[in-house]
C-alpha cells in the first residue's frame, strides 16, 4: 500500500467519523473527494470506474438521506419551525456543552417547540421529539451506509490495481 493510499484511507476514516460524530468535520463528500484524489493519482481507467461507482453510492445516499427522513417528519405533521428550533438549540448546545451539547440541544429544542405547539401536552411533545430523533438517526445511518459502500468499493479498487 502506497503512502497516497494510506493518506486516502485516513481521509476516508475521518469523513466517516464526521458522519457518526456530527461535531467533527467530514462526511460523505469528504469520502468522495478522497476517492477522487486517489483516482486522479492512479491515473488509470480502473480508478475512474471505482470513483464513478463510489460517487454513485454517495449521490444516492445524499439524495436518500434528505428524502426519507424529511418525508417521515412531514408525514408526522412536524412543522419546519420545530426543526429549526431544534437546530438552533443544537448549535447553542454545541458551544455551551462541548462535544455532547449538539446531542442535548437538538432534542430539547424540538421538545420545547412541540410542547408549545401541542398546548403544553408533554406526551404529544415527547412523541414528536421521538419521531425527530428517529429521523435524525436514519439520516446518519443512510449517510454512513453510503459512505461505507463507497469505501468498500475503493478498497476493492486498491486490491485490484497493481
Amino acid at each position: 500500500m502506497s503512502l497516497v493510499e494510506v493518506l486516502v484511507a485516513l481521509v476516508i476514516a475521518f469523513g466517516i467519523a464526521g458522519i457518526i460524530v456530527p461535531v467533527l468535520p467530514g462526511g460523505a463528500l469528504l469520502v468522495a473527494a478522497a476517492i477522487l484524489g486517489w483516482a486522479i493519482w492512479l491515473g488509470e481507467p480502473t480508478g475512474w470506474v471505482i470513483f464513478g461507482i463510489s460517487a454513485a453510492f454517495i449521490a444516492i445516499g445524499l439524495i436518500t438521506k434528505y428524502a426519507i427522513p424529511g418525508k417521515r417528519l412531514k408525514d408526522s405533521g412536524m412543522p419546519l419551525s420545530t426543526q429549526i428550533v431544534g437546530a438552533v438549540l443544537a448549535i447553542i448546545g454545541f458551544f455551551v456543552i462541548p462535544v455532547v451539547g449538539l446531542f442535548v440541544g437538538f432534542p430539547i429544542g424540538v421538545f420545547l417547540a412541540e410542547l408549545r405547539r401541542h398546548g403544553g401536552d408533554a406526551g404529544e411533545a415527547w412523541a414528536s421529539t421521538w419521531t425527530a430523533l428517529k429521523a435524525m438517526g436514519l439520516f446518519i445511518l443512510i449517510d454512513a451506509t453510503a459512505s461505507t459502500l463507497a469505501t468498500i468499493t475503493w478498497v476493492v479498487g486498491v486490491v485490484i490495481t497493481p
